[in-house]
C-alpha cells in the first residue's frame, strides 16, 4: 500500500448508518424539472426491485441530499468543533450530526431551521481526523509486509470509528488503541469483457443517439475492452464528447494522439460505426475517459440522456455531489439500470495498480461490461463506474449471494463527476 493513503482518507458510511457527503452547489444547470411519471420505465422497475421506493421519493431524496451538502459546506467551518456530518438516513429523513461542545446550541438552531433533523453524535469530524493520523503514524513505522495489506482507510462518522480496507482481514492485527478500527475487504478493479476478438463489420450502422450506458468496444495497442458510455458533455470549445472510465482505454498513454484507442458502437457482439476516439485518459486519482467523437458520429452525442441500452433515457438535469444514503443508480451494458445508496465519501483505496481518491461507494452491483457507465441521484450526474468487489460474478443475484456468504455486500465505486470537471476547465456535462 502507498502509505499516504491515510493522509489523504476522508469519510466513509454504512448502508444501515449512512453519513456524510461533501458539499457544493446542487445543478451545473437549470433545465425544466423532470417529474417521476417521465423517470423511464426500467428505471423506475429498478428503484422498486432494489430499494423499494417509489420515483417521487427517489426526484426528492436526491434534491434533500444536495441541501444537505450545502448546509454541510457551511457548518463544517462555521460550527468545526461539534460538526460530525450529514446523511440520509434509510427513511430519507435529512440529518445532521453534532456532538457535544462549543457552538453546539447555535448549530442545532441552524440546522433546524432549515427544516434538517439533530442527531447527536459520539466523536465530531476533528476527533475522528485525529485518530486517522494516529493510524497513519502507526502505518509508517511497520515493515512493507504489514502496511501493505492495508490497501485503503476511511472515516467513518455515524459509527465513530475508523475503516481499514484489506485483502486479508484475518491476517491484519492491529494494536490495542486500535481496537474500535472496523476491517473491510478491499475492492477489486471492475473486471473488464474483453473486446480483442471482435472486428469491424461493414455495412452494420444504428444512426440513432448515444446515451450514457450504451455499450461500446474500446481497440487499441492489439487489445479491446467492451464497456459503457458514462455522461454527453462538452469540452470548452463547445464539441461533444463522452465521459467514461479511464480503465476502458486499453491505450492509455497514446490518448489524444494518432495511435489513441479508437471506439466502436457495441451493437450485441458486433462492432458497428466507429463513434469516436480517446482524446484524454486519466486512471491514478480520478478513473475517466474523455472520447471526442468523429466527424460523422459527433451529433450522435448531442443529448443529455442515461438509459438502459436501446431504452428511452433519462435526462441528465445537472450535476450533483455523493451524499451518504442518497439514492443512487447506474446504468451498464451488462446490468442495466441498478439502485442503491451512497455508502461513503472521500474514499481514497487502493485498487489493483492505481488508487482511486476522493472517491465514493455505493451498495450497487456491477459486473464485466459496466465499467465507464453512469451513475445519477434523481435526473443530476453523480459519477463514473470504476471499481466492484463482485465483477467477476455473471449474474447480481449471484454476486449478492456470494457475497452475503462472506459478510459483505456487493460494492461499486465512483469517480465523482465534479471532480472530473474539476480536472478538465470548461468541460460541461450536457443537460439539454
Amino acid at each position: 500500500m502507498r502509505r499516504s493513503l491515510a493522509r489523504r482518507a476522508l469519510v466513509v458510511g454504512s448502508a444501515a448508518a449512512l453519513l456524510l457527503g461533501p458539499a457544493a452547489s446542487i445543478a451545473q444547470a437549470d433545465p425544466a424539472p423532470v417529474q417521476a411519471g417521465d423517470l423511464p420505465t426500467e428505471l423506475v422497475e429498478a428503484l422498486h426491485r432494489d430499494l423499494q421506493i417509489s420515483p417521487e421519493r427517489f426526484l426528492r431524496d436526491a434534491d434533500t441530499s444536495q441541501a444537505l451538502a450545502e448546509f454541510a459546506e457551511t457548518a463544517r467551518e462555521k460550527f468545526a468543533q461539534v460538526f460530525a456530518g450529514v446523511w440520509l438516513d434509510a427513511e430519507g429523513t435529512p440529518t445532521v450530526g453534532l456532538t457535544e461542545g462549543n457552538g453546539f446550541d447555535e448549530a442545532r438552531a441552524d440546522a433546524e431551521d432549515a427544516g434538517f433533523t439533530v442527531a447527536e453524535a459520539d466523536s465530531s469530524e476533528a476527533a475522528l481526523e485525529d485518530e486517522l493520523s494516529e493510524l497513519n503514524d502507526w502505518l509508517e513505522t511497520q515493515p512493507p509486509a504489514v502496511a501493505d495489506l492495508v490497501r485503503g482507510v476511511a472515516i467513518d462518522i455515524v459509527n465513530s470509528d475508523v475503516v481499514i480496507r484489506t485483502d486479508d482481514v484475518a491476517g491484519l492485527d492491529l494494536p490495542d488503541f486500535l481496537e474500535g478500527v472496523r476491517v473491510l475487504f478491499a475492492p477489486a478493479e471492475l473486471t473488464l469483457e474483453p473486446a480483442s476478438d471482435l472486428e469491424p463489420v461493414a455495412g452494420i450502422g444504428a444512426p440513432g443517439a448515444l446515451h450514457g450506458g450504451d455499450a461500446y468496444a474500446a481497440l487499441g495497442a492489439g487489445n479491446g475492452l467492451r464497456c459503457s458510455l458514462g455522461f454527453n458533455g462538452e469540452d470548452g470549445s463547445g464539441n461533444p464528447v463522452n465521459i467514461t472510465a479511464g480503465h476502458c482505454d486499453p491505450n492509455r498513454l497514446q490518448a489524444g494522439t494518432e495511435w489513441a484507442s479508437k471506439v466502436y458502437q457495441l451493437l450485441g457482439e458486433d462492432l458497428g460505426q466507429h463513434i469516436g476516439n480517446f482524446a484524454e485518459t486519466s486512471l491514478d486519482g480520478d478513473d475517466y475517459a474523455i472520447i471526442r467523437p468523429t466527424a460523422d458520429a459527433r451529433g450522435r452525442f448531442e443529448n443529455n440522456g442515461v438509459r438502459v441500452p436501446g431504452a428511452a433515457p433519462l435526462p441528465i438535469t445537472g450535476i450533483a455531489d455523493p451524499v451518504v444514503g442518497a439514492p443512487v443508480c447506474k446504468s451498464g451494458l451488462r446490468t442495466g439500470y441498478s439502485c442503491g445508496v451512497v455508502t461513503g465519501v472521500g474514499q481514497t483505496v487502493e485498487i489493483g495498480q492505481r488508487v482511486l481518491t476522493n472517491g465514493f461507494a455505493t451498495n450497487l452491483c456491477a459486473l464485466q461490461g459496466d465499467s465507464g457507465g453512469a451513475l445519477v441521484t434523481g435526473t443530476l450526474a453523480l459519477g463514473i463506474s470504476s471499481a466492484s468487489n463482485v465483477g467477476q460474478y455473471g449474474m447480481c443475484e449471484i454476486a449478492g449471494v456470494v457475497s452475503g456468504l462472506l459478510g459483505e455486500t456487493p460494492e461499486l465505486f465512483a469517480t465523482p463527476i465534479r471532480s472530473i470537471l474539476a480536472a478538465n476547465p470548461g468541460l460541461e456535462v450536457r443537460t439539454w
